[in-house]
């Protein structure tokens, strides 16, 4: 994508292609450890969290039309299991490749007089601006498609007890008995005193309220 700020070439994840030129062939292999940007990830569910630590591995290819980039990133993401909830840590290994294109050199690397006349070809494309190209939007991209939509605690999580909440995987053998809800206004009635254990009570009350007349 087109982009009308200019790059700040102290940010970490704005890589200086000077050093290739424009000599087709030419490579350039970089290791780097950045701090995450924020919100990279799935908002809500699974990310890296900002400020972590990330390694990227990066090849930058010189090619006709501009700037090759073949990377990984490696970092740690924390999320939610979303069975029982518990937090979960995911070593995450994120690949990624993108082409960023010279801003005066069309498809098959010739120079055009005006970069930017079809607008809807830019909004798809990354740029090099003055010599450099910027990798956040590749690498949260890239982050993404590595994530799991559902990240789980382990494999074949029980997830958490629908009536009481209690996580399964603690408690194997948690269960709570079936009561057939036909006869819990019956099973309420029994565990109340029957109706000839009260007028004994009222009986035995009666006969102590005579004493005290007495």
């Amino acid at each position: 994508m087109a982009s009308n700020a200019r790059l700040d070439h102290r940010n970490p994840l704005v890589i200086d292609t000077h050093e290739l030129g424009r000599r087709p062939g030419a490579l350039q292999r970089l290791t780097r450890e950045v701090d995450a940007p924020r919100d990279l990830g799935i908002q809500g569910v699974v990310g890296v969290p900002e400020g972590a630590p990330m390694e990227l591995e990066l090849r930058l290819e010189s090619v006709m039309e501009g700037v090759l980039v073949t990377g990984t990133a490696r970092a740690t993401a924390k999320g939610e299991c979303v069975r029982c909830l518990e937090p979960v840590e995911l070593e995450l290994e994120a690949d990624f490749q993108e082409m960023f294109t010279y801003p005066d050199a069309d498809d098959r690397g010739r120079v055009i007089a005006e970069p930017g006349d079809d607008a809807e070809d830019d909004e798809d494309r990354l740029f090099v601006e003055d010599g450099l190209i910027d990798l956040e939007p590749v690498l949260r991209d890239a982050v993404v498609l590595a994530l799991p939509m559902q990240p789980v605690c382990q494999e074949g999580c029980p997830g958490l007890c629908s009536e009481c909440g209690a996580r399964l995987a603690d408690d194997p053998d948690h269960h709570h008995d079936a009561v057939d809800i036909r006869w819990a206004a019956l099973q309420g009635f029994a565990d109340s005193p029957e109706a000839g254990d009260k007028d004994e009570m009222s009986g035995a009350e009666a006969g102590v309220d005579e004493k005290q007349e007495k």
